[in-house]
């Protein structure tokens, strides 16, 4: 025989269990603005029928169904879209801080402009040039004299500027580093947290949100990989569990970063990482080795470098094969200090020599002032051919830094692979930022909070509950019937 207050028993388990979807529907309609927030869903779950398969069972037609039940209360997400926008977040954040090197890099050189060092040059060039004309002018040679200072001045602030920005870059990998092994003890933490309430039949999705949310941040820094950890207990099989980190090397090779509830340091000295491994491994390129002349800053510092101390060599050179208005040789123009052994800081460190508007060597003969030849000879210094590092001057060979050429095209080809080097780090950057974002989007379809939706299911929900209520209202009336009207015949 059935129970008379079986219904009862399943409306009230209704009413219960759409109360639940109702107060979670609140909590993401209240979360809809918090980062890194997923919305979450009540599991409903039919209840064990009536009545269960036994000897003394009642005989009745079937079993019936004795209501629902909230079984858990899950977050909406996909593990495989959070891999892919991680990989993703990786290789933008590479190229968005390679991009921004290069950028600030372009912002020092100043080329094509009417302030960088290529309009340097060809003023002062021109001021060789209007010397050869005009060999006695007193103001000419003033000019020349300003003209090279000018060029030193861009030299020097060119070289400062770049070491500035390599400081500053050293200062962001240590900020970096330190960020990263922040997440690594906050993940750490979270774990922690996790699988205190795991073990006791709890799925604590906020706590994965704030856990997913800290490895989102850690992805765009370092190539990362995680493991799972299964917590036992009484822990359910939809439970997510403990995450270990690891950072993924160049080689394949696995740190670990983050192993249950606790994290290990990043060592750079043990960490090799390849192109696109994150803004860690940008800033690490764009600050190089300064020994080997590797890496971005180092790069650049060096071919300017070069550049600064093979045209300061020719230019001497060719300054010595003349005369000044005095009758005497010409002298160095261009000096460095006396510790300068090789071409190294040579663009930090180049000055003019000459302060005299007299000393300018612009004469191919001795006393003869009228004789411009020699300013003529100086002002065609960018246009010497250079082969397998040597260039001639007065029939005799000169080693210089720079291997082929010229030193017009040497410094044009310097701004010219810098420009090539922005551009692709500019196309790469913009094509993992349109793919990053579509996975983000692909991403916030399936786990972001949408209003509408809440409010549709709010509806529903609601709707559920007052059927369920209107359900206890109808079997009430046939209790009272029961209760308070049989029994009446006759009467």
């Amino acid at each position: 025989m059935r129970s008379t207050f079986m219904g009862l028993e399943t409306s009230k388990r209704g009413m219960y269990s759409q109360q639940s979807a109702i107060y979670v529907t609140g909590h993401n309609i209240a979360n809809a603005n918090t980062p890194g927030y997923t919305r979450q869903r009540v599991n409903f779950e039919t209840t064990i029928p009536y009545p269960a398969a036994s000897m003394n069972r009642p005989q009745i037609p079937g079993q019936l169904g004795t209501g629902v039940k909230d079984g858990t209360i899950q977050r909406i997400r996909d593990r495989f879209v959070d891999e892919q926008f991680r990989g993703e977040n990786n290789q933008f954040g590479y190229y968005e801080t390679l991009a921004k090197s290069i950028s600030q890099i372009e912002d020092v050189m100043n080329e094509p402009s009417d302030n960088g060092l290529l309009k340097a040059m060809a003023q002062f060039w021109q001021a060789l040039e209007d010397l050869s004309t005009n060999p006695e002018n007193e103001g000419a040679r003033r000019v020349v004299i300003q003209r090279g200072t000018a060029v030193v001045e861009t030299f020097q602030y060119i070289s400062r500027s770049i070491t500035t920005l390599r400081n500053d870059t050293k200062k962001e990998l240590d900020g970096t580093v330190t960020q990263i092994n922040n997440l690594a003890a906050q993940i750490a933490s979270v774990n922690k947290q996790i699988s205190e309430v795991e073990p006791h039949g709890y799925l604590p999705n906020d706590l994965y949100d704030e856990r997913d949310r800290l490895i989102d941040e850690l992805s765009k820094l370092v190539p990362i990989e995680t493991t799972d950890i299964h917590y036992g207990g009484n822990s359910l099989d939809i439970a997510e569990g403990g995450r270990n980190v690891f950072i993924v090397g160049a080689d394949g090779e696995k740190l670990p970063l983050v192993l249950g509830n606790g994290s290990e340091e990043v060592d750079l000295e043990k960490l090799s990482l390849s192109e696109g491994n994150g803004k860690l491994a940008a800033l690490i390129y764009a600050l190089g080795d300064e020994d080997e002349g590797t890496g971005l800053y180092p790069e650049i510092l060096d071919q300017l470098d070069k550049y600064a101390y093979s045209f300061a060599q020719v230019f001497n050179a060719v300054h010595k094969q003349g005369f000044d208005l005095n009758g005497n040789q010409g002298k160095d123009f261009f000096t460095f200090p006396d510790d300068q052994g090789d071409y190294k800081g040579a663009a930090g460190s180049i000055k003019v020599g000459i302060t005299q508007p007299s000393e300018v060597a612009a004469s191919s003969v001795a006393l003869e002032k009228g004789n411009g030849q020699n300013a003529l000879e100086l002002g065609k210094v960018k246009d010497l051919v250079i082969s397998e590092f040597e260039v001639t001057i007065g029939g005799e060979s000169l080693k210089i830094e720079i291997e082929s050429g010229t030193l017009q095209s040497f410094y044009e080809g310097i701004i010219g692979v810098l420009a090539v080097k922005g551009q692709q780090a500019n196309r790469l950057y913009y094509n993992t930022g349109v793919l990053l974002n579509s996975v983000e989007n692909n991403r916030r379809s399936i786990s972001e909070v949408h209003l509408d939706e809440e409010f549709s299911n709010l509806i529903q929900f609601q709707h559920a509950y007052a059927a369920s209520a209107r359900m206890i209202s109808v079997v009430d009336e046939m209790l009272d019937k029961i209760i308070n009207g049989m029994g009446n015949v006759g009467r």
